[in-house]
């Protein structure tokens, strides 16, 4: 207890002279209660010191949202291949998200609490997009489906289109459709029995974020409308986590490595024959025709 004294004491000049725009921050998230016990007085005590770990926990999910699905975008452009990537799912979570993000704003609920919406459904609208023209949907296809998304949001934006009560509703709809998002991916995982271009890093940086999300929802925001699409959300990732440990080196992926070789293999053994063939044929046209030796009678 000694050195925790001794460090405290050490700390406190520090804290207490941090620049004004710092402890404004500070002040913003931790408000003028707790600010006062966690920075200035170095005091660790409930419930300020778990706000401070939702608050950490929810800007650390916001910070690390950009990368969520930037692994997913990857290897889609790597593969040129939409395999084992279901398409509903990614429509009905970029709805799901986008009724979150107008209920939570809307609502005045802190940012820390939802910010990552915002990031993470940009990141799905870029997906369904190269989903949509993987599966030779077209430019159309992709057109529609961002001049869709853009009304949507005009749509929740504007409160008298959506008013609250209407958007409560969508809100309690918004987490099903969460929940519901996940069943598509789940299920095409199973039919094709592997993972395809699905990717790892996504999967398991949503289930820690899902989990972390129920933790900031109880301490912050006490909604039980948020919280329960949270909890089925986690429930349904743990699922999808399991099939990407189950699945992992599956027969259906050495399947279709397999086939992807062999039909390299033959492709190359058609060009070959075709080669010789073609060779063949200039040889005997460019042969020379030899005298004839036959006696004319």
């Amino acid at each position: 207890m000694d050195a925790l004294d001794s460090l405290l004491q050490n700390l406190a000049p520090i804290t207490h002279n941090l620049p004004a725009p710092i402890q404004n921050l500070l002040i913003s998230l931790l408000g003028p209660n707790c600010h006062k016990t966690l920075i200035l007085d170095l005091h660790p005590a409930q419930p300020c010191l778990s706000l401070a770990i939702s608050k950490v926990l929810g800007l650390g999910i916001i910070a690390a949202s950009p990368l969520v699905k930037l692994d997913q975008i990857r290897i889609l452009l790597a593969s040129q291949s939409a395999q084992g990537i279901s398409l509903l799912a990614y429509l009905l979570e970029t709805a799901s998200f986008g009724v979150g993000l107008a209920y939570n704003a809307r609502r005045g609920n802190p940012i820390s609490t939802y910010g990552e919406n915002a990031l993470i459904a940009a990141q799905n609208v870029v997906i369904a997009a190269l989903v949509l023209k993987f599966k030779g949907q077209g430019v159309g296809a992709v057109v529609g489906f961002l001049a869709a998304l853009g009304a949507a949001a005009w749509a929740l934006g504007n409160e008298q289109l959506v008013d609250e009560d209407l958007l409560g509703g969508l809100q309690i709809g918004a987490g099903i459709l969460g929940v519901v998002s996940k069943a598509p991916q789940i299920y095409t995982v199973w039919r094709e029995g592997g993972t395809g271009q699905l990717s790892a890093f996504a999967v398991f940086m949503y289930l820690a974020g899902s989990l972390a999300r129920i933790f900031t929802t109880i301490r912050e925001v006490g909604d039980n409308r948020i919280l329960a699409g949270f909890v089925a959300g986690f429930l349904l990732n743990v699922v999808l986590a399991v099939q990407m440990v189950y699945y992992w080196k599956s027969p259906a992926k050495e399947k279709a490595s397999r086939l992807v070789k062999e039909n390299g293999e033959q492709v190359q053994e058609k060009i070959a024959l075709v080669s010789g063939s073609i060779a063949g044929s200039t040889a005997s046209a460019n042969k020379p025709k030899t005298p004839s030796t036959r006696r004319r009678g």
